[in-house]
Order: C-alpha cells, then sequence, then structure tokens
C-alpha cells in the first residue's frame, strides 16, 4: 500500500521504516494544507500528525488525489473535519493513547523546573553565578491540585502527585471508576481551591479557552498552571494579563493555540511573528517546551504499532477500532 507521511521527521522515517516492509512509503517535511495536498496524488493513505490541517478544502484535494484513509499518528482529531470527511467517505482513525506516563511526567517536570527554577539555576551555575537569589520555591507536599480530565494521561498525573504528598481534586464531566479515589469537583471549586492545576482534557466547545479573563479570575492568587493537553484549553492574552497582575504565578506550556506555524520546526534564524509567543517567552516564570510531551522512546513506539495497527485494519477491511467518527 502507498503511504504518504505529511509533517515527517527523521525518527518517523526510521521507525515506520522498520515495521512497514510490504508498503510503499513518501516521507514528506511538509505539514499538510490545501498548498500541500496535491503531493499525495496516487496515494490511499495519508498519515499525519496533530498540526497537519483536514479541513473540508484539504480532505476534498485528497479524495480527489485518490486518498481514501486518514491515519493520524496522535491522539487528538481537533484538526480534521470529521463531518466532511464521513461525506465524502474518507475513514480516518487516531491513536487514542501511547504512553500515558511520557505526557504525564512532562508535565510534572514542568511542574519541578517552574517551582524549583532549576533551568534558570543551570545557566547561573554555567556561569560561575552560586548565588540564590530569585531560586526560592515552595514544597509540593500538602498543596491542593488540580486537574482538569481523568483519562489515562490525567490518572498517572493524579497517581505521581499523590506520591509527592498533595491534595489531588480532579473535575471530569464522565470520572471513570479509577478517578473518583480522588475528590471530585466542579469547575468552579477546582478554580477556586487549586494551588497547582494540570490541563489534561480534550479541547470541545465546552473546553475552548476554559482558562480565560473570567476563569483566571476566579483562581487562587499566584497559583501554577500546566497545560501539556491542547493549545486551546487556554487563552494566551489572557494569561499574559494574569501574569503581569500576580493572580498566575507560574505557566507552563508545552502547547499553544497557534503552535501550528512554529512547533516541531527550527525558528531560531528567522523572526517569529507571534507578539503573544514571543511576550509569553519574556517572562521568568513562564517555561514553554514545542510539544514534547509525548517524545520519548516508549510513546514513539506505541504510536507507530497503533498506526501500523489501523492501516492494516483498514487494508484487510477489519474492524477499526480506532476509527475517529
Amino acid at each position: 500500500m502507498k503511504i504518504a507521511f505529511y509533517s515527517a521527521k527523521e525518527y518517523d522515517r526510521e521507525l515506520f521504516e522498520e515495521c512497514g516492509e510490504e508498503h510503499e512509503f513518501l516521507f514528506l517535511k511538509d505539514h499538510l494544507g490545501v498548498e500541500t495536498a496535491s503531493l499525495a496524488l496516487g496515494f490511499e493513505v495519508v498519515c499525519v500528525f496533530v498540526n497537519d490541517e483536514l479541513d473540508r478544502p484539504v480532505l476534498e484535494l485528497l479524495y480527489a488525489a485518490g486518498v481514501r484513509f486518514v491515519a493520524l499518528r496522535c491522539a487528538g482529531f481537533n484538526n480534521v473535519d470529521v463531518v466532511a470527511a464521513a461525506e465524502l467517505g474518507i475513514m480516518v482513525a487516531r491513536v487514542p493513547s501511547y504512553s500515558p506516563h511520557a505526557v504525564a511526567e512532562h508535565a510534572v517536570a514542568m511542574l519541578l523546573t517552574l517551582n524549583r527554577k532549576t533551568h534558570r539555576a543551570y545557566n547561573r551555575v554555567r556561569e560561575g553565578n552560586f548565588e540564590l537569589n530569585g531560586l526560592m520555591g515552595f514544597d509540593l507536599v500538602g498543596k491542593t491540585v488540580g486537574v482538569f480530565g481523568s483519562g489515562k494521561i490525567g490518572l498517572v498525573f493524579c497517581q505521581i502527585m499523590k506520591g509527592f504528598g498533595c491534595k489531588v481534586i480532579v473535575c471530569d464531566p464522565y470520572p471513570s471508576e479509577e478517578a473518583r479515589q480522588y475528590t471530585l469537583v466542579t469547575k468552579e471549586e477546582l478554580f477556586s481551591q487549586a494551588d497547582i492545576v494540570s490541563l489534561h482534557c480534550p479541547l470541545m466547545e465546552e473546553t475552548y479557552h476554559l482558562y480565560d479573563v473570567e476563569t483566571f479570575a476566579q483562581s487562587k492568587r499566584g497559583f501554577t498552571l500546566i497545560n501539556t493537553g491542547r493549545g486551546g484549553l487556554v487563552n494566551a492574552k489572557a494569561s499574559i494579563d494574569a501574569l503581569k497582575s500576580g493572580q498566575l504565578g507560574y505557566l507552563g506550556m508545552d502547547v499553544y493555540e497557534e503552535e501550528k506555524d512554529y512547533f516541531f520546526d527550527d525558528q531560531s534564524s528567522g523572526i517569529i511573528q507571534d507578539d503573544v509567543l514571543m511576550r509569553l517567552m519574556t517572562f521568568p516564570n513562564v517555561l514553554i517546551t514545542g510539544h514534547q510531551g509525548f517524545f520519548t522512546k516508549e510513546a514513539l513506539q506505541g504510536i507507530v504499532e497503533t498506526t501500523g495497527e489501523n492501516i492494516m485494519a483498514y487494508a484487510s477491511g477489519s474492524e477499526l477500532v480506532n476509527e475517529v467518527k
């Protein structure tokens, strides 16, 4: 089967070529969009990543090129016009989970880095500066940690924070049985009680800009916010005002609402035109990473395996258990 990969990195090529000798692969560095959809001409399957565009115009171009199956090598599918895909007869499948520990542990790493300022200490010591002023943190033990979303990643994060001796509260409209071991609260209760908040919920109409001007104001003053979920969960412009006023004490972002134009590529030789992103990068109490939460050996292997299973299920006409509908 002929498969075109968009937004492909060298690690994608290496991992997929190892387990797909029976397929013909085309690895494209280009992101999928209206301008690049024609590159899939003659390919029945395209394999795409989180920031590739799959709106109606792109899907129509893919269909005209002969594409009948879209394999997402990620969990999120908010970049896909599911209705348009169904109308065109293009099947779509995703990787619902890979290594929940990868993202959860990255969220914890961001929290610890922001709190104990290890990134700043590292740079100081390299310059021979061993001064401690400005590096004071706080004990995690006894702090109230609020978690939005009790899926696999959220639950792993809860477990880790419980190990630090934190009080864990969870907000989820459909909590699993495992989530019920923690204190279940409403959004409003979480906003007002949490010293630390970590976002692990999907991006939907109900969660879009979960943190905006109003909800930042409802939150505990000086709280820490970690977002390894979806960029659209946080109104970045509102976070700037919250940081400036001290309402938001620390912000860790592995995702950003407008990241598709910047993340996963080297921007160091150019001018970043996004003024909001650039302003956030100036704050000493903000830590931004380039959507690397998933980036572990185990998670990548899981993504490759599940994506391969999805493609094989489509090719054989078997049940597509990870289909996006």
